[in-house]
């Protein structure tokens, strides 16, 4: 059958090649109108779909296994895209804004500690991604992974889980940027602006994941320099190169304090900050859509440390020493309301006029980025899920031009739900609900990437092979990703503490569903497929694992010769090139 399927993508290269040809004859709105046809004849899908169904001997997870493999998606992203993505895909409102709640409820010394605890979990989580993306950069990565190196009930709920996080989170970010532009003009209807972000980013996703690339890397590059510009604005003020002329240091860790709530406080900021890194794991979906995994991913993935480095702890630093905890500016209105931001609040109080609507654009610039992410996420996840038999198998279509066009349109639908923003009351609690259905679904899905690598390590293992056949290996190895399991684990344990018991509040339902509800969907979805499927089994037996197929690299012994000169080359290099290479 892997002849047959090999047959017939060499059949849809020569094809797109010979109707690119013909689309320059063409003119463009031809040329697009038939960018929306299959990449291959109906009978050419039917036979393959026929030749995995009749084989009676597959089982569900060698179904998924072949049909992962599947690359109609156009390998275009670049190594430039992916690093952009990697260390721009969760700079968005969790730092800009979220933070500002987290050092109210936490204090400057509870933000450090939440924030580096969670850094810790992230990165050893994303070093086991990138030795299992790199290995197998097939479509839906980490959900995909779940299944083959789990089982598939996981790989269902966390999949679904996930789908919805990105599914309404896209209607959300388009009312956070109508609610932005209000900063500057609060007298022209919500409704208006909602329409005019929709169309953008639908006029984005229907130019393909190239065009997703491109404007990923001018939007990240802009938050980038925006957060670096904070930074060393930061350390002037603190140092008393302000308008004020005030040397600020470190007073406010002595007045108010480090801490406002004890260790609560700090359970609490841990929560916040494990949302403000959701996204980071966003790398390992675009494997399938890179051009070159084995160079370009290593990178993006070893990004993930400079990231949190410079570009968290810089800012957090920053906003600790500038902003006291008991400032009743951090308690805004909205999630993305830029007066309650930490750093507009450092900037006015270091006597800056104008800048303040710097960082609302800096804010309005991740929100659109966030939407933009939010339904590449979302079709390329749908996407995934169809392929393994978990959804319909109409939302799997990819067209000519490698678009999920199905699932994209699904999820820009969808995206006109955030036309209630104009009802201030409908917003508030139909987006709460919504938000609560995957509020868990990153810790979900770091969870179950954390395990899927532990398997695929013990899998390797008792087949007699080693990471030495692997194109790249995590830093933290096995032990990184069993830290990262626990680190996760826990966090679910402090978000249910929280959920139970809120800070400054009386325990209630209401809020503990709101909180924890993702928790309850997830498990209701587990067992929903455990009785679809009437499939007993909690995990994979080790030695039904699949280890080889579809992998990059499928030839181990050449493989293996690589690494091995790259490796000798790399150690005749100077120390400071061996340690750059190592971190970069």
């Amino acid at each position: 059958m892997n002849t047959e399927k090999k047959i017939d993508e060499s059949e849809l290269q020569f094809r797109d090649s010979s109707s690119s040809s013909t689309d320059e004859k063409q003119g463009f709105w031809s040329s697009f109108v038939d960018s929306f046809k299959p990449p291959i004849d109906e009978k050419a899908i039917q036979k393959i779909d026929n030749d995995v169904d009749e084989k009676a001997t597959l089982t569900d997870v060698q179904k998924i296994n072949i049909n992962s493999t599947n690359q109609d998606l156009r390998r275009e992203l670049k190594t430039r895209h992916l690093q952009m993505i990697s260390i721009g895909s969760s700079i968005g409102t969790g730092l800009f804004v979220g933070t500002g709640s987290a050092l109210n409820t936490g204090g400057p010394g509870a933000i450090i500690i939440a924030w580096f605890i969670t850094a810790t979990a992230v990165f050893s989580t994303m070093q086991g991604l990138g030795e299992l993306a790199t290995t197998f950069p097939v479509s839906g990565s980490f959900n995909v992974f779940a299944s083959r190196f789990v089982e598939p009930a996981v790989g269902f709920a966390v999949g679904w889980n996930y789908f919805l996080q990105y599914f309404t989170l896209l209607p959300l970010e388009l009312v956070a940027a109508a609610i932005t532009i209000q900063y500057w003009d609060s007298g022209v209807n919500s409704d208006v602006f909602v329409i005019i972000f929709w169309l953008a980013i639908t006029f984005i996703t229907l130019f393909g994941v190239k065009a997703f690339g491109e404007v990923e890397f001018v939007l990240s590059t802009l938050k980038i320099l925006a957060v670096i510009g904070f930074v060393i604005l930061g350390i002037v003020l603190i140092a008393g190169g302000g308008p004020t002329h005030e040397f600020v240091g470190g007073k406010y860790w002595h007045n108010p304090g480090p801490f406002a709530a004890g260790f609560k406080g700090v359970a609490s900021c841990i929560v916040t900050a494990a949302f403000s890194y959701g996204g980071t794991e966003m790398v390992g979906l675009t494997a399938s859509e890179t051009s070159n995994v084995r160079q370009s991913l290593p990178r993006a993935i070893k990004q993930v440390f400079w990231r949190i480095v410079l570009f968290y702890f810089g800012s957090l630093i920053m906003i600790s020493c500038l902003v006291p905890y008991n400032d009743k500016r951090l308690l805004g209105s909205s999630s993305v309301d830029a007066s309650a931001s930490a750093f507009t609040i450092a900037i006015i109080n270091g006597g800056i006029n104008g800048l303040p609507s710097v960082i609302n654009a800096v804010i309005l610039v991740s929100v659109l980025s966030v939407g933009n992410t939010a339904v590449y996420a979302t079709s390329r996840t749908l996407k995934s899920l169809a392929e393994q038999g978990m959804a319909p198998k109409l939302v799997g279509y990819v067209d000519r031009s490698g678009r999920p066009i199905v699932a994209i349109g699904i999820t820009n639908a969808f995206g006109l739900f955030a036309l209630i923003a104009a009802n201030n009351g409908a917003q508030e609690s139909a987006f709460d609900w919504l938000l609560a259905i995957s509020g868990l679904s990153s810790i979900f899905t770091w969870i179950c990437i954390n395990l899927s690598h532990i398997r695929f390590r013990a899998a390797l293992k008792s087949q007699g092979r080693t990471t030495d056949e692997l194109p790249f290996v995590a830093q933290s190895g096995i032990w990184g990703s069993y830290y990262g399991l626990v680190l996760n684990i826990l966090f679910l344990v402090a978000q249910f503490w929280i959920a139970l018991f809120p800070l400054g509040e009386s325990p209630s339902a209401y809020n503990f569903f709101l909180n924890y509800l993702g928790f309850l969907v997830l498990v209701v979805s587990w067992v929903g497929y455990k009785i679809w499927k009437r499939n007993l089994k909690l995990y994979l037996p080790i030695e039904e694992i699949d280890v080889d197929t579809g992998r990059a690299d499928v030839d181990t012994d050449l493989l293996k010769q690589e690494v091995e000169l790259e490796r000798e080359a790399l150690a005749e290099k100077p120390f400071y090139i061996r340690c750059y290479r190592f971190w970069c």
